[in-house]
This record gives structure tokens, C-alpha cells and sequence, in this order.
């Protein structure tokens, strides 16, 4: 079979206002555009672990320029989409359909709003798409396609993950690659949009697996900028100590997403600065316990971490890796005061660069269903609106439109080119201190 994986890249957002002031905000468009250039590693791990067989051609949704234009010389289209794409990816699975192409709908959303999206695909791959893809490939080829395969409750052994077929990519258009060295997580955050929507255990790849997929990037891509995309990597940290002395051989540049507890481990921030780690990306939610406490649903970690922020992200900058805050707005208990809280303790911690985000009720996550139960959703089912740019329920101690206003506020002050200017310049102390205790050891 001749088989069209499709993804639904690129960054979303309808708020109008905000998306004219990004196209002016350096620090905005600068992290915008790495988000919006990351390859689809679920897509490219099923290719790798299709049959050779078959063909498989791997297309991201920007480089199809018009529907009419849509590739139709496949066997089997296979498209996968988060929330705000949902739409988009549904119209796709449509005019495929119409033109008599059968169509597998897979991804976070579609695995927890099953019903909704059969009406407009022939089969749902629901959770992890390597536990069923076989079976997708082998009903297909009979003309037996089922409507449903998997459920959230399955999970795939890391152990036998395939390489991802990097090779698919136009790789030279890329500026960072990723690879997953875990999938789920020890945490459980209410808002949560990620993996906790396709698996509820945590699991850790083997690391020759890990290092075979870098290996492979290396040998394709001049580029050697790894992401990560854990949902919360380096969580064990005998493993990833393991990992990164094996990593500093391969030469390359690398982000993570991670948590405050690297903070608390000497070696293993030096460890992650000797084999490339340039920046993590840490949630920190909130810079108070307003919206903290009660956040995650299993020990509410972050809410008691909140004295360290300030300590651990110092400790982490004074090992030369460069700490991205991510903070989420409409927060409950969060009041208008919220923005000029953020924007001096950012300025205060010296944080090499920021994320901001609304508060965001993805389909499945316990948070929609909360603000659903409440009436507090402005418009059920409006996943177009899932972009994290977009407010789309209504805070409990301030208005809809003192989110928004706050929010855009914030953006420019965080985002604005003096001082993004500024956070770059302030980091670049950091890494002459990194430079100069090396000089004094050495």
C-alpha cells in the first residue's frame, strides 16, 4: 500500500488583537516559530514501524497550499491532531473520504472524543498508536477496516519502540529534531493536554534506543539541535545520568521540559551542561499559591516547591542552561494583579526567557470536565479555540476581559525587544561564570 501520514503542525490562535501584536514581539515570535517547527515524532514512529513492504509518505498540513491540491495517490491517509487542529484535520478526512481514500484519525483528542471523530474518518486509532498500527495496516489491506482500535487503558513497551523515520522529513527546513526518551508522567496536572491523555503510566526508553535515534539524526541532519519531548524529562535521574555521560560523545545541542528537582542534584546539572543541554523548559504555573495549590491531582509537588522557585532557578542558570518559566493565566484565585506579579518575578529571578498561557480545557482533561460541571466553558466543543492564546472559560476572580487585556499587557512587556534584549544579556553573566570556575578547576 502506498500510505499519507499527515500532520497538523503550525501554531494556532484566534484572538486577533494578540496575533497582530505577536508579529511585532521578538520574544514571542522567536518561540512561536520553534513550536511550530517541530516535526511530528508520533507519525514518523509509526512510519518507522511500518512493514517496507508499503510506501509512506509524511506531509505536514502548512505544505499542502489548497485543498484541492490534496495528494491522492495513497492507499491509506493517516492524520493526527490536537484540539485546535481538530477541525481543520476533520475537513481533511472528509474530502478524503469523498474521494474514496480510506482515513485513520489518531492523536490526544480524537483518543478521548472517539464518537465525534468516526463521523468523519473510516477507523479511530484511540491512545498509543504503536499498540494497533499493525493491525490498522493488515485490516486496510483485506478492505476490513475497523471503526475503533486500542483504548487508553493499553500502552506500548518502550522497549520495543522503532526508530522513527526521520528520513521522511524535508530535514534541511527543520532548526531542532526531537526524540522521547519517556512518555507520561509522574505528575498529574489537572490542565494536562499531553500524553496523560493516551497512557496513564510513566515509562522510560531504553537508552541504546534513545542513542540509536540520535545517531540516526546525526547521520541525516547537519543541524544537531535535540528537543526532548517529554512531557517531564529527567525525572530519574540515575537513568538520565547514564544517558547524558553516553550523550556528551555525540557532540549535539539540547532542550528539555523538565521539573524544579534538577535543582537539587550538583553532578547531574553538570552533567547536563558537559553533553549540550542549552535550555529546559520548567512550569512553574504560578508565582504564588494562588491557582498552585490544588493544581496537580495526585501530591500537588509544584504547590509545595513554591518557596525553591526562586533558589532552584538561579541554581540552574548558574550552570550556564538557560531556564524558560511557563506560566498559565485565569488560573482560579488568580486576580488582575496576576501580570505585574509575573513580570517582576521574572525580572526579579532573572529568567532567561518566559511562556505564557491561558488556562486551557483540552477534551478529555479533568479540567474540562470541572468547568464544564460548573458552566463555566464560554462555548462547549469550541476546540478551535484550544490554542493556548485563546480564553475560552470564565475566571473566578476576574472578568474575561481582564484576562485578556492583562494578558496582551503582559505580552508586551515580557515579549517587547528591550527586554528580551535585556534577559539575553543578564544570561550571558551566568555563562561567564560557568567559563571562569572551569578556567579556575582546570
Amino acid at each position: 500500500m502506498k500510505i499519507g501520514l499527515i500532520a497538523m503542525s503550525g501554531i494556532r490562535c484566534c484572538d486577533d488583537e494578540l496575533l497582530e501584536l505577536g508579529l511585532t514581539l521578538p520574544g514571542f515570535v522567536e518561540r512561536s516559530k520553534v513550536i511550530a517547527a517541530l516535526p511530528s515524532l508520533g507519525l514518523l514512529t509509526l512510519a518507522g514501524m511500518t512493514p517496507k513492504n508499503h510506501t509512506v509518505e509524511y506531509i505536514e498540513v502548512p505544505d499542502i497550499k489548497t485543498l484541492d491540491s490534496l495528494p491522492l495517490n495513497w492507499d491509506l491517509v493517516g492524520i493526527s491532531s490536537y484540539c485546535a487542529q481538530i477541525d481543520e484535520a476533520y475537513e481533511l478526512a472528509r474530502q478524503y473520504k469523498a474521494a474514496g481514500v480510506p482515513v485513520v484519525l489518531g492523536g490526544p483528542h480524537v483518543s478521548h472524543m472517539p464518537d465525534e471523530a468516526a463521523k468523519y474518518c473510516d477507523s479511530v486509532v484511540i491512545g498509543e498508536g504503536e499498540v494497533t498500527w499493525l493491525d490498522v495496516l493488515n485490516d486496510c489491506e483485506r478492505g476490513k477496516l475497523k471503526r475503533y482500535y486500542g483504548s487508553v487503558k493499553n500502552s506500548f513497551d518502550l522497549s520495543d519502540a522503532p526508530l522513527p523515520a526521520f528520513e521522511l522529513l524535508d530535514i534541511g527546513k527543520y532548526n531542532r529534531l526531537t526524540v522521547q526518551t519517556s512518555r507520561g508522567c509522574t505528575h498529574l496536572c489537572e490542565f494536562c493536554g499531553s500524553s496523560p491523555l493516551i497512557t496513564n503510566k510513566y515509562r522510560q526508553k531504553p537508552i541504546e534506543k534513545v542513542l540509536a535515534e540520535i545517531d540516526k539524526i546525526k547521520s541525516l541532519w547537519e543541524g544537531r539541535f535535540i528537543e526532548f519531548v517529554d512531557d517531564n524529562a529527567i525525572v530519574d535521574k540515575k537513568y538520565w545520568k547514564e544517558l547524558l555521560a553516553k550523550l556528551e560523545k555525540r557532540r549535539i545541542r539540547w532542550f528539555a521540559e523538565t521539573d524544579l528537582s534538577v535543582s537539587e542534584d550538583d553532578e547531574l546539572l553538570s552533567l547536563m551542561r558537559e553533553s549540550g543541554c542549552a535550555q529546559v523548559l520548567i512550569g512553574l504555573e504560578s508565582p504564588i499559591e494562588a491557582g498552585l495549590n490544588g493544581l496537580e491531582l495526585r501530591s500537588n509537588w509544584k504547590y509545595k516547591q513554591l518557596p525553591k522557585y526562586r533558589q532552584a532557578i538561579k541554581k540552574i542558570q548558574s550552570h550556564g542552561i538557560r531556564v524558560t518559566g511557563c506560566f498559565i493565566f485565569g488560573l482560579d484565585g488568580q486576580t488582575a494583579d496576576i501580570f505585574d506579579t509575573v513580570a517582576e518575578f521574572a525580572k526579579e529571578t532573572e529568567l532567561f526567557d518566559v511562556q505564557m498561557t491561558f488556562m486551557t480545557p483540552f477534551a478529555g482533561t479533568p479540567l474540562y470536565d470541572r468547568l464544564t460541571r460548573e458552566k463555566r466553558l464560554i462555548q462547549e466543543r469550541d476546540w478551535k479555540k484550544c490554542t493556548l492564546f485563546d480564553v475560552m472559560f470564565k475566571p473566578t476572580d476576574m472578568s474575561v476581559e481582564e484576562l485578556r487585556k492583562g494578558f496582551r499587557s503582559l505580552g508586551v512587556a515580557i515579549y517587547g525587544e528591550d527586554a528580551t534584549n535585556r534577559r539575553r544579556e543578564t544570561f550571558k553573566n551566568y555563562l561567564r561564570d560557568v567559563v571562569r570556575k572551569k578556567v579556575d578547576r582546570d
